[in-house]
């Protein structure tokens, strides 16, 4: 059996029951009774009729016991593991003192200076050694894209 609900009221309208009204720019309101139509075309805000559901819900009337509240859950704080880091390693590092970490840092800091500078003089070393193969003649002659694809030269115009 399908049943609709008073729009003013919010009570429920049976079949056979209710009137229907519809407004100039064709929305459907479904009234219980004459009552209720009279207060919506009245324009009666129904949060402010006592005998209404807005009202009711708005009040808090009528709520039984039996509802009890909801509980809400507790949040649960869990570490895991990062990449690269398992949770031993980061719980040691966090009962670790801060002197020992922060020249862990700088000896970390050290290395990756030294390990760059390394890398930078072995570009350097393979630089200096094509610039001396590249003097003793064996350079590649430059060629622009065109001519690296196989693109035949312009030719000169002969006459004007």
């Amino acid at each position: 059996m399908r049943t609709y609900d008073d729009t003013f009221s919010g009570e429920k309208i049976y079949p056979g029951k209710g009137k229907l009204y519809v407004r100039g720019d064709s929305k459907i309101f479904r009234f219980q009774n004459g009552k209720t139509e009279s207060l919506f075309l009245q324009r009666k805000n129904p949060r402010r009729i006592a005998w209404t559901v807005l009202f009711r819900r708005q009040h808090k009337k009528g709520i039984s016991e039996e509802v009890a509240k909801k509980r809400s859950r507790r949040t649960v704080k869990s570490q895991r593991a990062i990449v690269g880091a398992s949770l031993d390693v980061i719980k040691e590092r966090r009962t670790q003192r801060p002197e020992a970490r922060s020249a862990a840092r700088l000896e970390a800091i050290k290395a990756g200076k030294e390990k760059r500078a390394a890398a930078q003089s072995a570009k350097k070393a393979e630089k200096a050694k094509s610039a001396a193969g590249a003097a003793k003649g064996q350079a590649t002659r430059l060629t622009s894209k065109q001519g690296a694809k196989g693109a035949p030269k312009k030719v000169q115009a002969t006459s004007r």
